[in-house]
């Protein structure tokens, strides 16, 4: 897959873009979902998770913070270029970006589908 070929025919969540790079339907992956994130400036995206999916993040530029709910309360991971972030399976999240730049990052998934699961809120209790 070459750089301005990825596909943005996936599952997307409201306040980012995600494109599509290796799954089954590009290089004939069985095991892994690979692609990229952008979330523009001063955006933030809607709450979700990926599932089953554990999730890698590298950062490429910008300076996206990851938020998830612990113990009742937002915590807050902020990231630059360079950077790795995991997010386990089931956890909700969310991605922000406060600066003034585009953020992107690469996203590496342990399924072979890019699975997104948009929530009202990161409190799954009702």
């Amino acid at each position: 897959m070459r750089a301005g070929e990825l596909d943005p025919d996936t599952t997307q969540t409201k306040g980012m873009q995600r494109f599509e790079a290796l799954s089954a339907r590009y290089g004939g992956t069985t095991k892994l979902w690979l692609g990229e994130n952008h979330v523009g400036p001063r955006m933030s995206s809607g709450d979700h998770h990926h599932g089953e999916a554990e999730t890698g993040i590298y950062v490429v530029s910008g300076h996206p913070v990851f938020v998830f709910l612990e113990d009742g309360r937002e915590q807050r991971i902020e990231t630059g270029p360079g950077d790795y972030v995991f997010v386990p399976p089931y956890v909700p999240h969310r991605e922000e970006n406060p600066s003034d730049e585009p953020a992107v990052v690469v996203l590496a998934r342990s399924t072979q589908e890019g699975i997104v699961v948009n929530l009202p809120s990161l409190d799954p209790a009702p």
